[in-house]
């Protein structure tokens, strides 16, 4: 990490990084605080509710990230096919080699924490918007509404499993596949 970043966004991204590897019960908050070069007290100091609120945030942290991948995929895509072949094809690179993609950021992060209703809401927003942005695109590309929402939709119930299923063979040649079992291609 960065020493310009503030000991919140050094907690924030390294506590991203690490749920994303092992979940949220495979860390603890001492590995988060020395990942990070921060005393305990600093935790507690921005997130008072401790590794939960962490969590929360570096769950926003990790969908901005994906969001930014979204949309670099996008910046030069002839259609939304071609875009969503990139991310695709820039999700899979990722996991290939960062051991920290090996998994969607926000599973990793908040389907393996406590069941609370914050963590389940969260979860349901941040998949929610990435939906929204993935339709955008498809509008942005000629998609008529409908079918901009539902092809955005079916992509990232696709991807979801696709992570899984790259997770489980050791492999990212699921996600790469997804282009062509969404567009028939």
């Amino acid at each position: 990490m960065s020493e310009t970043l503030s000991t919140r966004d050094r907690l924030i991204a390294n506590a991203a990084r690490l749920f994303q590897e092992r979940g949220y019960h495979g860390v603890g908050v001492a590995e988060i605080l020395a990942a990070s070069s921060a005393p305990k007290g600093s935790l507690y100091y921005h997130f008072p509710n401790g590794k939960a609120d962490l969590a929360l945030a570096a769950a926003d942290w990790a969908s901005v990230q994906l969001l930014h991948i979204l949309d670099d995929a996008f910046a030069d895509a002839r259609d939304f096919q071609d875009g969503i072949t990139t991310l695709c094809f820039k999700l899979a690179k990722l996991f290939d080699l960062s051991d920290h993609w090996r998994t969607c950021p926000i599973s990793s992060i908040l389907f393996e924490a406590p069941e609370n209703v914050m963590f389940r809401d969260k979860t349901r927003t941040i998949f929610d918007d990435w939906i929204a942005a993935v339709a955008a695109k498809g509008r942005e590309h000629g998609l008529e509404k409908s079918h901009a929402d539902q092809l955005a939709e079916a992509i990232w119930i696709t991807l979801q499993g696709a992570w899984n299923l790259a997770r489980a063979r050791k492999s990212a040649d699921p996600i790469r596949k997804i282009p062509g079992l969404v567009f028939g291609a």
